[in-house]
């Protein structure tokens, strides 16, 4: 029996060992930062509140499917899929979602690590002072300076996912397993110690009212970058359904569905675990996860009267700047970006291994081989988010080419071509490929797969909850997916053409 034979009949070693992983593959970079500040952006407790309405009938029962395929295919989400299929005689042409969903990873983590390479420079940046006493000006420069210089990105980014590559080469007991096991109650302890010191700070108590006073208002009702209501031109409050919409888009995207990682890492899950009780913990573990992180976050911001609204700039602009004012920031600061290089590889590890298992299945080759080539392969296509990240649009590429081959290109003036080509790559698989990836994961496993192979893959006891789920998937999960999909269309759209 081969090594990685063996390994497919090995399991976690307890059950709360893949449910850190799997809270891992959700709880990376985006989360941590994006979920706080949406809360407080949003009303709140009453955000927090519509979020967990809608990860209940969509995160909840798409996670339990993605367990179901694993532990029933026992391989890559493509060829899962297709043993599933031949096992209970439907169409192997199902297997093509397995292939989008590992497609989905494999494009998520070209540019992920480029983000997260910078995750580690800064943390050596901010451990050895270089933010200390710097100004507003002072930390936009070494930003700015930090991105635009295309081989200190690639140098950032190769490095991250070199580490990722290591990893994941030793297979699933050795590097997945034993990463996840030391990573993660790090992660969570240095959540909670950066929480306790913010607890004992001026600005704490404001700042989680901030978070999470009860507001419907701000719910529905438009607000600015600092949370405060918009007026239209009668002085009246702007009604709106988008706090509603952000929270059902925040509860598809933030579980890690629809790139394989669940599915690669139920092969492992006791096949007597209820996957209803894991999912429970797994949502609940993540959610607290990004409220803890919000304690960190925000009480710094209050401190400094600095926005909240600053987006993915918000990691690398504004906390370095509140790092650089704090005393001991050097080393809180440290703190916090290595607690971010953690959540980035835990999160990492599960979108490498997708294309890992596919490639060894496929192409019949060792697990250090089939990582050397889709490493080598993610590297390579992450170039592109390195020029992205530095500034190369679009228009750049187009014209590039243009002077080159002497070729007449389409019209220039539109929108579009301002994009770069990370954004055009992050639309395609947020906008496009995960949502439809979801829509017919719910297919698949309600209508498609019979009802004895569904419910013995999800290990349910009870009768009552297996027909909850099942209803779910079947009616609710696919119409509000397909919401998220009109919504993200509609948006992108608006905001590039």
């Amino acid at each position: 029996m081969s090594t990685e034979s063996q390994h497919q009949l090995e399991q976690w070693k307890g059950s709360y060992t893949f449910i850190l992983a799997a809270t891992g593959a959700a709880a990376g970079l985006g989360n941590i930062w994006k979920f706080p500040y949406l809360v407080g952006m949003h009303g709140g407790g009453a955000f927090i509140l519509t979020y967990l309405f809608f990860v209940l009938l969509i995160g909840f029962p798409l996670f339990m499917a993605e367990i179901m395929l694993g532990r029933s295919g026992r391989m890559s989400p493509s060829q899962s899929i297709r043993n599933i299929a031949k096992a209970n005689q439907f169409s192997q042409i199902w297997a093509g979602v397995g292939i989008l969903i590992t497609l989905a990873a494999f494009l998520i983590l070209s540019y992920y690590s480029v983000i997260a390479g910078q995750v580690v420079a800064y943390f050596f940046r901010t451990v050895s002072g270089v933010f200390t006493g710097q100004s507003e000006d002072g930390v936009a420069y070494l930003y700015n300076s930090f991105r635009s210089n295309p081989e200190v990105l690639l140098s950032w980014h190769t490095i991250f996912l070199v580490v990722t590559c290591m990893i994941v080469a030793r297979g699933f007991r050795h590097g997945i397993e034993k990463t996840v096991r030391i990573c993660m109650p790090l992660l969570i302890a240095m959540l909670i110690f950066l929480a306790i010191y913010q607890y004992n700070t001026s600005t704490f108590l404001p700042a989680a009212s901030f978070m999470l006073d009860v507001d419907f208002k701000k719910l529905f009702y438009l607000t600015d970058s600092n949370g405060f209501y918009m007026l239209d031109a009668q002085g009246d409050y702007q009604f709106t359904f988008r706090g509603v919409l952000v929270a059902l888009g925040h509860a598809f995207f933030t579980l890690a569905i629809g790139v394989g990682s669940v599915i690669v890492y139920s092969i492992y899950l006791n096949a007597e675990i209820s996957a209803a009780r894991v999912t429970t913990l797994i949502i609940v573990l993540d959610t607290l996860i990004a409220l803890l992180a919000g304690f960190i976050i925000f009480p710094m911001l209050f401190a400094y009267g600095l926005s909240p609204g600053h987006g993915t700039a918000l990691v690398f602009k504004t906390l370095p700047m509140a790092f650089g004012e704090m005393e001991q920031g050097s080393l809180l600061g440290g703190l916090f970006f290595l607690m971010l290089f953690f959540a980035a590889l835990t999160s990492a590890i599960a979108l490498l291994e997708p294309g890992v298992r596919w490639v060894m299945e496929r192409f019949k080759l060792s697990r250090v081989a089939a990582v050397t080539w889709v490493g080598t392969c993610c590297w390579t296509f992450g170039i592109i988010s390195v020029f992205s990240v530095s500034g190369t649009r679009l228009r750049d590429i187009i014209q590039s080419v243009d002077e080159i081959f002497k070729l007449e290109t389409v019209d220039m003036s539109q929108r579009f071509y301002d994009l770069t080509a990370f954004q055009v790559i992050d639309g395609l698989v947020t906008v496009f490929i995960l949502p439809t990836v979801g829509l017919f994961i719910a297919i698949l496993c309600g209508w498609i797969i019979p009802e004895n192979v569904s419910r013995d893959g999800l290990r349910l006891n009870s009768t009552t909850v297996y027909r909850a789920w099942l209803l779910m998937i079947r009616f609710i999960t696919p119409a509000l997916v397909g919401v998220v999909f009109f919504i993200s269309f509609a948006s992108w759209i608006s905001d590039n053409l």
